[in-house]
């Protein structure tokens, strides 16, 4: 795994000054900011590995961890996708293009993407747990002839909570793409059901050279993971992203620790089999 901060920034604690460059509306309380430096920027500012996450810092509310969600190919800023859920975050709603705000990073580990080379690949993305893995999805169109067969499915409460949905078209001409909700509603004419009832459906020709890469909501990572195994994926072939109270994105707080993992440097991305027993341990 990746983790790429150092290359970027001496000093994890420094925060640099970034103006909204774009903001687009992709459903009720969320979308997604471009982000880009406040006067000159440095080669390779915008780099980052799929699966990593900035610290996006509003003065006087706070700061929150937001993952990447842009090409990691692209160098025309930081793309992260937001969903209302706190002060930081409201507080971000709010602002347009043209205003700045304070980021560091990037932080954390990312997608095992040379170990996935090769493989096929099974994607399983919950709600916003899409934004996180939409990296992933680029860097393997990217590189399309580095993987085997990749499945991508995506489950939502309700149609409308679908991610970057006008991407779909152009996703389903180099992967297999399949997406279900939890509820239907007038016009959807999708799948209806949670995500592991499409896993249990693939055809897993070689299920030894198969990873399974998953991220959302805990419980729905958790039984993706179970039905993968019960498939012959093996837990050092699946990988999970996590999300917890990150807020010194340097593994000194202890905010976001999890068991003796802590999820802002040890993660967001883990293997499987290293927090399989944690993520069932009730209020860890």
């Amino acid at each position: 795994m990746t983790t790429s901060n150092s290359s970027l920034h001496t000093n994890p604690w420094l925060t640099q000054t970034v103006r909204i460059a774009d903001v687009v509306p992709e459903s009720e309380g969320v979308a997604t900011y471009r982000l880009q430096c406040d006067g000159p920027r440095r080669p390779g500012a915008y780099g980052f590995a799929p699966g990593q996450f900035n610290m996006l810092y509003l003065p006087g509310v706070g700061e929150s961890a937001i993952s990447m969600s842009g090409n990691p190919a692209r160098e025309d800023g930081w793309i992260h996708t937001v969903r209302v859920a706190g002060n930081v975050t409201r507080t971000l709603a709010g602002l347009g293009k043209g205003e700045t705000l304070g980021l560091r990073g990037p932080f954390g580990t990312g997608w095992p993407i040379s170990q996935l080379k090769g493989n096929d690949l099974v994607i399983v993305a919950g709600g916003l747990g899409l934004a996180p893995l939409r990296p992933l999805i680029y860097h393997v169109l990217n590189h399309r002839n580095q993987f085997g067969r990749v499945w991508l499915i995506c489950g939502a409460r309700s149609p409308d909570g679908l991610l970057y949905q006008n991407e779909y078209d152009a996703w389903q001409q180099q992967l297999d793409l399949q997406c279900t909700v939890d509820r239907a509603t007038s016009g959807w004419n999708g799948q209806v059901g949670v995500v592991t009832l499409l896993i249990d459906r693939l055809i897993l020709s070689r299920p030894d050279q198969t990873h399974l890469v998953a991220c959302g909501p805990e419980v729905m990572m958790k039984y993706a993971a179970l039905t993968g195994m019960r498939r012959g994926i093996s837990p050092e072939r699946i990988w999970v992203s996590l999300e917890r109270n990150m807020q010194c994105a340097a593994g000194l707080c202890g905010h976001c620790q999890l068991g003796p993992e802590f999820i802002c440097k040890d993660g967001p991305v883990l293997r499987y089999d290293r927090v399989q027993p944690l993520l069932f341990v009730e209020h860890l």
